[in-house]
């Protein structure tokens, strides 16, 4: 029996929203910055866990500070379309920490990776070792020139 997701209310994405901008914050901090019980709140927070809804709860990093601060997309083109290859792909990278998104694309490009790394030296290493794991048929390297704008904050104005 599958049980039914309840509708996120705005007292839910109130508590999501501060959660979403500081994680470590106390159950009372947060209740008190959403307006309710620390009681109420924990209820929200547990069932929002258990719904899923909160998958985990994460520090964010300084990337130049921990010496990973150059951000690379790598578009990917591959004449493979099979399941079993596609599967090959993702375990591929699945062990890389470097590689922190993959995504499967819609377009001219089949998957985009974005990767970080400190220099182009071990990007390059990090390309033979997916090339050395996976046949591609084209890869582009894209290197971000200025971070504009980044965020590990989902919209909640559509829930």
């Amino acid at each position: 029996m599958t049980r039914e997701l309840r509708r996120t209310d705005e007292i839910d994405k109130r508590v999501l929203r501060i959660l979403q901008n500081n994680c470590a914050l106390s159950v009372a901090e947060v209740a008190d910055a959403a307006g309710i019980s620390p009681t109420a709140c924990w209820r929200r927070i547990q069932r929002l866990e258990r719904d899923g809804v909160i998958l985990r709860r994460v520090a964010v990093l300084d990337r130049k500070k921990l010496n990973v601060g150059v951000t690379v997309f790598v578009a990917i083109k591959t004449r493979e379309h099979s399941a079993s290859w596609t599967d090959q792909f993702r375990k591929a990278l699945k062990d890389i920490p470097e590689i922190v998104d993959v995504y499967r694309m819609s377009g001219d490009v089949d998957y985009l990776i974005k990767a970080y790394v400190p220099d182009i030296e071990t990007y390059d290493a990090l390309y033979n070792k997916v090339i050395a794991r996976v046949e591609l048929s084209d890869v582009t390297s894209m290197f971000a020139m200025e971070e504009m704008k980044a965020t590990t904050q989902v919209p909640l104005n559509y829930a």
